[in-house]
């Protein structure tokens, strides 16, 4: 199958990578000269236009922002695109609704189908791809996915991929505010932090993005919950927890997860957080 991809940064590129190991014909377009012209050192990968992207059956869209898919789209179909096309980042599921009606209208299919497990899951070939659209375009796309994917859902219709892709961030962001709060409470008693996550790491405790705490650089929170309280607002659904974590995920950063899990002092929502003998804690106050 002739796949391609717009946006080849550096999960574009990976995934585009998988596809041509796969077996597929696969043609890269990125703004970035330099960045498409690497991408396509891949073997089996080679770089175009967005007229050589437009002629393929499946176009996978690997871009930040869904003015930039918008873009995309719009561009691929003045240029006749036919294929199925495919949004593999985080958007909002309205622009979606959006998009899919405008590719029905110009004779092209859709699916949204935005990944998890971030850069190190694209290298690996080990994404969760998460679909929403019409069946008939998922199993067409479902080969190329494959290649990139550990598992390929289909959640329901066009908006679901998305919505999907929202619930798993819920989580991630519920659990970096947890996991920040619950190794300050170790730090501050005198259980030094790392020794505690890895501690953690082996009791029910466990979690997805415990695992990956000490190199996550927590980007793009702020854009998953408000698409998350957007949802929760039109829906006409009361997330009071979601609320809280919105406002609180907004005060991390890998700087300070650094310094909470290896410095000898860390900070949090402007307390100090200093290791402190367990015995001096409980016995304060008499």
């Amino acid at each position: 199958m002739q796949v391609g991809f717009v946006g080849v940064g550096a999960m574009g590129a990976a995934m585009a990578g998988h596809v041509a190991q796969g077996g597929h014909e696969v043609r890269v377009f990125d703004l970035d000269s330099a960045t498409m012209d690497k991408a396509a050192q891949h073997p089996g990968v080679s770089a175009t236009d967005t007229a050589g992207i437009a002629d393929c059956a499946t176009v996978i869209i690997v871009v930040a922002t869904d003015d930039q898919s918008r873009t995309v789209v719009a561009d691929l179909l003045d240029r006749g695109a036919q294929g199925v096309l495919v949004i593999a980042g985080t958007n909002h599921p309205r622009t979606m609704i959006d998009l899919a009606a405008i590719c029905d209208t110009a004779g092209a299919g859709f699916v949204d189908a935005p990944v998890c497990f971030g850069l190190k899951g694209a290298i690996d070939g080990d994404l969760v791809s998460l679909c929403g659209g019409e069946a008939k375009h998922v199993e067409t796309i479902r080969p190329v996915l494959d290649c990139y994917s550990r598992a390929v859902e289909h959640l329901g219709p066009v908006g679901c991929g998305q919505l999907g892709k929202t619930c798993n961030n819920m989580m991630h962001w519920a659990a970096c505010v947890a996991n920040y709060e619950v190794l300050s409470l170790a730090k501050s008693c005198g259980i030094d932090a790392q020794r505690m996550r890895e501690t953690l790491l082996k009791c029910p405790a466990r979690n997805t993005t415990l695992e990956r705490w000490d190199t996550t650089r927590l980007t793009w929170h702020e854009k998953d919950m408000d698409v998350a309280l957007d949802l929760s607002q039109q829906a006409g659904l009361s997330l009071p927890l979601f609320g809280m974590v919105d406002q609180l995920v907004k005060r991390l950063g890998p700087e300070g997860v650094k310094s909470l899990l290896y410095g000898d002092e860390a900070e949090y929502l402007g307390q100090r957080i200093a290791p402190q003998a367990l015995s001096d804690v409980v016995c304060k106050g008499g």
